[in-house]
């Protein structure tokens, strides 16, 4: 893809929150050095991780931004909750970070700047796991990978359940109040595929991401495999309605 520098690139950080308060003050210091703005989302969390928050929140008074509320609502509501409040300053493009530590903070300014130069793809890491990964959610996402290069006839999309990203806000927007795309643990596979559909490019980087021994995992087995399940069916019925226009694209190389 040929570069396409955008004079009006302004990055943020979205960082969604949901009782993760051992970890958070890492994470946040960490994102500190890089100097860019950040919303801290706090989806619900219970009452243990409100002097946690209150807390970073004077102390990073002036680049950490706070939002708040109740109750839970899942990841896609925090992600896009925040980067409503970014696009409403003025920034067009918002790096989703997960508050667990998972993610490799210094492949950050590798990400924003693939997404400078191409500031109308989303940018997306790849994962490149050590040893913490459970083996159940490695070989989970495998099935994911095969139903989602169905859904777009492509082998564009290599990792869509990475919440490590750069999105463009105003697209991104755009498609999350106009579409119904998933709120949980569906969302990053959602509305990366549906983006995908609009003719946003995706452009991958690999990125290495760690599993905490002492993470705090929010994956439920049965109800959220049911909702990613759910997710799928949706997206394979509207792969079918969009399948002439994803056809012509696969041959002819364009976006729809």
């Amino acid at each position: 893809m040929a570069p396409d520098t955008h004079p009006a690139f302004r990055p943020c950080i979205v960082v969604p929150f949901f009782n993760h308060a051992q970890a958070i003050a890492g994470t946040i210091g960490a994102l500190r050095q890089l100097g860019l703005p950040c919303w801290l989302v706090d989806d619900g969390s219970d009452a243990t991780a409100t002097p946690v928050l209150d807390e970073l929140a004077r102390q990073e008074a002036g680049w950490l931004h706070l939002i708040r509320y109740q109750p839970n609502q899942g990841k896609g509501e925090a992600v896009m909750r925040g980067c409503a409040a970014a696009h409403a300053q003025g920034h067009s493009h918002a790096v989703q970070v997960d508050a667990d530590g998972q993610h490799d903070i210094g492949d950050i300014p590798a990400l924003l700047a693939l997404a400078a130069a191409n500031p109308r793809a989303l940018v997306t890491g790849v994962p490149v796991y050590d040893a913490s990964v459970p083996r159940g959610r490695l070989y989970g996402r495998y099935i994911t990978h095969f139903w989602v290069w169905l859904h777009t006839l492509s082998f564009e999309i290599r990792d869509s359940m990475c919440g490590f990203r750069v999105y463009p806000l105003s697209e991104s927007l755009e498609l999350w109040r106009s579409e119904r795309v998933g709120r949980r643990m569906d969302f990053d596979t959602d509305i990366m595929v549906r983006l995908w559909w609009r003719g946003t490019p995706v452009l991958s980087r690999p990125t290495r991401v760690t599993y905490p021994q002492d993470g705090v995992s929010h994956f439920n087995m049965l109800r959220d495999n049911l909702r990613i399940s759910w997710m799928h069916t949706r997206l394979f019925c509207g792969m079918l309605l969009r399948l002439p226009r994803l056809l012509r694209r696969r041959f002819s190389g364009k976006p729809a």
